[in-house]
């Protein structure tokens, strides 16, 4: 099956780097016209330069970026509003950045750290999402996009803060999307992959997990951007709500 997003517009935040850049880069291959959004310009030009330069012969995608922090009280209504701007219109949201500023047990956090783990992982998905309802969604039903983790899903030591943000993603997902249909809200929860991000977790355990996983790897970024690419496409037009675990069988292994 081939998958096009050809005449589609994706405004994908944490794209610079890591899963959020494989997204983009999927969808713009795909066909789809794709605004990237993170903190730094620089970062994010020099990704919109990789995506360019590895766009096939005949391609309709295209890219363009815009810098904010994802967590800025009006950093979604910009982005929105500048994606349309340059594009004309909007119909994809990936709601990718997340933050993890604190490790350790979840009655020793502080309080600005456990504030800016939200302000970013829940609290701009849904301002975000509210504001490509208002300018987009609302009169043309679109695709967003939950990126969450399987954290969300379980209870473990030292990411209970992050995990608790992610476990509320899953289900602002379900929320919003029994809210806003016929748009679409749709969510991940992707498993160990190898990023900046996780850098920490990958290098300290990454050969232990992945040789205990069914598919004996770890994630890869491409890994999640192909089912993104799915879930955003009109091939995906009867799923809402639901978030799908991509975690190289570490559920069904018993694996963190």
């Amino acid at each position: 099956m081939q998958i096009s997003l050809n005449g589609k517009v994706a405004l994908v935040t944490g794209a610079s780097r890591g899963i959020g850049k494989a997204m983009a880069a999927t969808m713009a291959a795909s066909g789809a016209k794709v605004m990237l959004n993170s903190r730094k310009q620089d970062s994010l030009d020099a990704a919109a330069e990789e995506i360019r330069a590895g766009l096939p012969d005949g391609c309709e995608g295209e890219v363009d970026v815009f810098a904010a922090n994802a967590g800025d009280d009006d950093a979604g209504e910009r982005a929105v509003r500048a994606t349309i701007e340059r594009f004309g219109a909007l119909d994809i949201l990936v709601n990718n950045a997340a933050t993890n500023p604190y490790f350790g047990a979840t009655m020793e956090v502080d309080k600005p750290r456990y504030d800016k783990t939200f302000q970013v992982n829940l609290d701009a998905p849904i301002f975000w999402s509210q504001a490509a309802w208002t300018h987009a969604f609302a009169e043309r039903p679109g695709v967003i996009l939950n990126v969450a983790s399987v954290g969300g899903l379980r209870a473990e030591f030292g990411l209970g803060v992050y995990n608790l943000t992610k476990a509320a993603l899953i289900h602002t997902t379900r929320q919003l999307a029994s809210e806003i249909g016929p748009t679409r809200v749709v969510g991940i929860a992707p498993g160990l992959v190898k990023t900046d991000f996780a850098a920490h977790l990958v290098d300290n355990f990454g050969d232990t997990l992945a040789a205990r996983l069914p598919t004996k790897r770890l994630g890869e970024p491409q890994d999640i951007a192909n089912l993104a690419t799915f879930l955003v496409s009109d091939a995906a037009s009867w799923i809402t709500g639901e978030t799908y675990v991509v975690d190289g069988g570490a559920g069904v292994a018993g694996s963190a």
